[in-house]
């Protein structure tokens, strides 16, 4: 076995050294300078990194290299949403703090990110369960409270029994908690503390014209979870008692169809309706049976029902329909009772045909027939409406609402689905609302000057019944800070959304202390240029940080609307087809890539993989290939460093418009047809990296390109002259640099240079040196998208071939198959049929 060239144990600890010593990535706002603020989602300091995190970070610590290298003022920081309950739960299994448990997470998993040199500004550094932090977390509440946007009232709330707290909507999964997805959640009755995000609902959702670089499936995500609806709020009065239901409906025009009215069992009429028979009370432990057969956050569960007994009148046919109870309706939306159309929508069908309920048809196709066995669900023409037969749905809709208003039982209404914010949770681990509860003068606000309420150290955590704050005496009992008589403190904490809402205006100055926010630090650095993080946050953090950004707008702390100018999801790293977790035993440890292969090595190949919108399947036979790639580039490097110092290039201008390398342009009539060859590719490759860059963000193809091009120099490597052997290498390392920086720090100290290669200006190229026709060629295994991967037109079929089998996400599948044949498509695909 031979010697490694490149030893990267021995190589990337020193360049991390420099790196910190010389605090190259500090942000710096040079006015000749555009600015640029890239920020991975804040993380929760769980204990150690994993190959998601690695990912996340490694594409937006590549794009804050290449910003600097381009000239610009990049702000790159990094922070802990340290508060939470996992924090908790450790203090109960290992008897430690939350506190301590915490800071030793967060100083490890700091160690993690150095390690990697990921090039963040640690003088940005932040901590959310720190009390300068958390202070201003209550100084946002007590502002939203004098406006009237933070309020309390009762409400059933999503229970999570092992969590032992609330949840919101968002954090409820298939009937199960978030955090603990063995765990099927309840509903329960508290008071609650809540934040009036429904004020700012049609801001949200008219604002989203604004958001031109987001991914649209997370604007239709958001769009769906704000659920704007327009339609008609509609009064059927119950037969005996005249006393009024209010009904929302989007589909007026489908009323004469109405065949009941159902409502959600907390409504607060049912306890009414049922009335003092004899059998009330069974009656009453069925719409408690009914609440109980609810799956938070699962549509499909089945729907179940209770007649009340009672009657209603139609409004528009002035019939009876019976007067039901249904788990399936909710009381947080629109009115909490519907009329039940059960021919015209599938919710109502569904139950209408379990309990025996007419289903007549009022709309019919403009074209063709209705489904069988189904509801039609679409606009029509009206039938057997009374005057209204005839009408298309659109024209129903327009005059049935107008008729409901000047009959005086309707009037045309926009409801939502989004409802406001429940931020109370029954925990330790969080910001204390500050607010005081006293016998004299009802609920008082902590005033600013005696910000923060802070946590107690001294509790007991047994992840039993109420929060442990409700337990600790000298916490809870106070003076009143109006009347200064005896208070009780609110003992619950916030949500840990409230932290992660606004944290990314805290970056810009987080040594503030007369304001939770650096006005003029904002001014200059907002808004975010580029978000990186996962889709699962698209209706929880980021609609909160929208929201909250609207609170800081008309607080005058912002100039903004909206906090984040372009957003990326990325894809999961899942292994062997599956999620990793410890359970399915496919985690792979970040710490000991590193250890195996480098910082780098790790780093170029999460990003070579796989385009970074999709999902990773680990592959250690991939990042093997990554290494082997590494070691060829350092061999090549290495025998032709004394060829490449024969001729020194002249210092690289940076300048962002420029076309050319910064390197010799060498006399172009003396060049021999390999050197051509070479300049030729090194001016593509430049080109398809910084198209990637600033536009495609396909990685996967960049680092394929620094292959090909490696390939060029290998071939050529004997009729290349000095001059064109250090253009070709100094170009090369800089190109490098955003992917692998301890590997190409190293080989430019090599070659030399004594900068650091992040101040060295992007090398750019010549357009007619760079133009080429390519083609995305499709990489299919027995008919299987394996890999993609460019091609230059013309490129052979045998080199197609080739390329295609020596694809690092190819290869793995290859070990102990036999290649039966290849099919190649010239400039579209290669399938390689394979058996074995």
């Amino acid at each position: 076995m031979t010697e490694r060239a490149y030893n990267p144990q021995e190589i990337e600890p020193k360049w991390q050294k420099v790196f910190e010593r010389e605090n190259i990535y500090a942000a710096g706002r040079d006015p000749g300078k555009p600015k640029y603020y890239v920020l991975e989602m804040l993380p929760y300091p769980s204990g150690t990194l994993h190959m998601g995190h690695v990912r996340n970070y490694s594409i937006g610590d590549a794009l804050a290299r290449y910003k600097w290298m381009r000239g610009y003022n990049v702000l790159h920081p990094m922070g802990w949403d340290a508060f939470g309950l996992p924090a908790e739960n450790a203090a109960i299994q290992n008897n430690t703090h939350p506190r301590e448990w915490t800071l030793h997470n967060i100083a490890f998993m700091k160690q993690q990110h150095r390690r990697f040199s990921f090039a963040y500004d640690w003088t940005k550094e932040l901590s959310t369960c720190e009390p300068e932090y958390y202070r201003w977390n209550q100084w946002f509440f007590l502002r939203m409270y004098e406006r009237g946007l933070a309020y309390r009232r009762r409400s059933r709330v999503n229970w999570c029994p092992k969590c032992q707290t609330v949840l919101a909507n968002e954090q409820v999964h298939g009937g199960y908690c978030w955090r603990h997805e063995e765990t099927l959640v309840a509903e329960k009755e508290l008071e609650q503390w809540f934040l009036r995000i429904t004020d700012y609902a049609d801001q949200l959702l008219d604002d989203m014209a604004k958001l031109k670089r987001w991914p649209e499936k997370v604007l239709t995500m958001q769009r769906n979870w704000i659920g704007r609806s327009v339609g008609a709020q509609l009064r059927f009065p119950v037969a005996e008692s005249g006393e009024p239901i209010e009904v929302f409906t989007t589909r007026i025009d489908t009323i004469y169809g109405a065949t009941a009215v159902i409502l959600a069992p907390e409504h607060p009429l049912v306890d009414g309706l049922i009335g003092d028979k004899a059998w009330s009370g069974s009656m009453r432990a069925q719409v408690r049976k009914l609440i109980d057969s609810r799956i938070p956050g699962d549509a499909d569960y089945e729907k179940q029902g209770l007649f009340t007994g009672r009657f209603a009148v139609n409004p528009f046919t002035k019939k009876l329909v019976p007067i039901w109870v249904g788990n399936f309706v909710l009381m947080e939306y629109g009115t909490g009772a519907i009329m039940a159309v059960p021919a015209h929508d599938q919710r109502d069908y569904e139950f209408c045909s379990k309990y025996h309920i007419p289903i007549p048809t009022v709309i019919e196709p403009l074209e063709g027939k209705a489904p069988a066995n189904a509801a039609f669900t679409d606009y029509g023409r009206l039938v057997d409406s009374g005057p209204y037969s005839g009408l298309t749905s659109q024209e129903g809709i327009q005059k049935m609402t107008a008729g409901a208003e000047r009959e005086g039982f309707g009037r045309g209404s926009t409801t939502y689905r989004l409802k406001d914010w429940g931020i109370s949770r029954q925990r330790y681990w969080g910001t204390p609302i500050p607010i005081v509860y006293c016998a004299g003068c009802g609920i008082v606000p902590v005033p600013d000057d005696r910000l923060p309420v802070a946590l107690p150290t001294d509790v007991q955590i047994t992840g039993m019944g109420e929060s442990p704050l409700a337990r600790h005496e000298s916490f809870v009992n106070t003076t009143c800070p109006k009347c200064g008589g005896p208070g009780r403190r609110e003992t619950d904490t916030m949500d840990t959304f409230v932290d992660s809402s606004w944290y990314f205006y805290r970056y810009t100055n987080p040594a503030a202390h007369s304001a939770p926010i650096d006005r003029e630090a904002v001014a200059y650095w907002f808004p975010i240029d580029q978000y990186i993080g996962g889709v699962e946050h698209a209706i929880m953090h980021l609609i909160y940080s929208r929201f909250w950004t609207k609170i800081m707008r008309d607080l005058g702390l912002a100039g903004n609307d909206e906090p984040v100018e372009r957003l990326f999801t990325q894809g999961m790293v899942i292994r062997e087809g599956a999620k990793m977790s410890k359970s399915k035993g496919n985690v792979v440890d970040p710490d000991e890539m590193v250890g195996k292969y480098g910082a780098d090595a790790t780093r170029l190949y999460v990003l070579f993989a796989a385009p970074p919108a999709k999902d990773l399947d680990w592959s250690e036979s991939g990042i093997e290939g990554i290494d082997r790639f590494l070691q060829r580039v350092y061999r090549f490097a290495a025998r032709n460093l004394e060829k490449a110092r024969q001729q020194q290039s002249r210092p690289a201008k940076r300048d962002q418009g420029a076309v050319s390398t910064g390197l010799p342009a060498g006399d172009a009539g003396g060049e021999s047809a390999a050197e051509r060859a070479v300049r030729r590719r090194l001016h593509q490759t430049i080109r398809r990296i910084t198209d990637d860059f600033e536009d495609r963000w396909h990685f996967n193809t960049s680092i394929a390109a620094l292959m090909e091009l490696m390939n060029e120099l290998y071939a050529s490597e004997e009729q290349l002259s000095p001059g064109a052997i250090r253009e070709a290498l100094e170009a090369l390392v800089k190109l490098l640099a955003p992917f692998a920086p301890f590997f190409s720090q190293e080989l430019w100290s090599m070659l030399g240079r004594e900068t650091i290669l992040l101040r060295e200006s992007w090398p750019s190229y010549d357009p007619e040196l760079a133009r080429v026709e390519e083609y995305e060629i499709v990489v299919q295994v027995n008919g299987r998208l394996r890999s993609r991967m460019v091609v230059t037109a013309g490129t052979p079929q045998d080199e197609v071939q080739r390329r295609a089998l020596a694809d690092p996400r190819v290869v793995p599948l290859m070990a102990g198959k036999q290649l039966v044949r290849a099919i190649v498509v010239p400039n579209k695909l290669v399938n390689l049929v394979i058996r074995g």
